[in-house]
């Protein structure tokens, strides 16, 4: 299922566009120290991400179904992304206990990592995945979606390449709800998706 955001086609991550998007991984020496956006996969696949590697475990659960995202396309090439999903297939977050501490409605979606290829850096093409991801998750049912933005203090900079997040201030724009803070420097946002 293809969508069209500003002018960009929005697909999901499946094995059909899993080379587009190890094409993007690839040329960004696999994203973030080479983590091909596992981090956030289930902790009980660890020794399996271990033994296989982060591009070849995340090909496996792509082909499984249990790995989920939004692909931001320029043509025939991804040039962005924002990982989804739920809970279970995406336990791991940052501060974690904090999370569970402060937690009042579990979410039925999170909303975890974006990349943006070097070259479309600052043109909006993470607020592009993201409402992509919000469509898919239209498609898929709808729910309460949670994201995890960095809120940054007012003045304070912080490169593009580190924003796997984004900003509290991109979702404040995607009518995302400031729920609580998340660390020193991240926070809990909240959406709630009709279903489509």
């Amino acid at each position: 299922m293809a969508i069209t955001i500003d002018g960009y086609r929005v697909e999901p991550l499946c094995s059909a566009t899993w080379n587009a998007f190890e094409d993007l991984a690839a040329r960004h020496n696999g994203v973030f120290g080479g983590c091909w956006c596992t981090w956030f996969q289930r902790p009980n696949d660890e020794q399996s991400r271990e033994t296989l590697g982060n591009q070849e475990f995340k090909k496996q659960q792509v082909e499984e179904g249990k790995a989920h995202a939004a692909l931001v396309f320029d043509g025939d090439e991804a040039i962005a992304w924002c990982q989804y999903g739920t809970v279970e297939e995406l336990p791991n977050i940052r501060h974690r206990k904090e999370w569970e501490t402060g937690l009042e409605h579990r979410p039925d979606y999170r909303l975890t990592c974006h990349f943006v290829d070097r070259r479309y850096r600052r043109k909006g093409l993470a607020a592009v995945a993201v409402r992509g991801a919000l469509q898919l998750i239209a498609e898929q049912g709808g729910g309460l979606v949670e994201s995890y933005p960095h809120d940054l203090p007012e003045g304070k900079k912080m490169s593009a390449s580190f924003l796997y997040s984004s900003t509290r201030t991109m979702y404040e724009r995607l009518g995302f709800t400031y729920q609580r803070r998340k660390g020193t420097l991240n926070c809990v946002m909240t959406k709630t998706v009709a279903p489509a």
